[in-house]
């Protein structure tokens, strides 16, 4: 029974996504309820987005608009590649 119990949460962590929504928030001291109005977008989306679910381009395009970011910093904070990718961005934008 355990063993079935683990697999049904290791197949849902495999649908989330490892995003940088929170942080990015935090760094601006914005609430969920301020960052979702000037995105406008949903409160309960800014939740799930940063529970880690998927959520369409639109609504990724917003979130970092709203965060003060272009969207050609998507990757920053909706990250799709591997770690050693995201490391680079990191280091290439803290140099610029």
């Amino acid at each position: 029974m355990d063993s079935m119990s683990n697999q049904s949460n290791d197949e849902l962590q495999t649908e989330k996504m490892i995003n940088r929504v929170r942080e990015f928030r935090e760094n601006k001291l914005m609430t969920q309820a301020q960052l979702a109005r000037k995105a406008k977008v949903a409160l309960r989306t800014i939740h799930s987005v940063e529970k880690g679910m998927n959520c369409r381009m639109d609504t990724k395009r917003k979130i970092l608009l709203a965060l003060g970011l272009r969207f050609e910093d998507k990757e920053l904070v909706f990250p799709s590649a591997n770690p050693s990718y995201i490391d680079s961005l990191l280091n290439r934008a803290a140099t610029h």
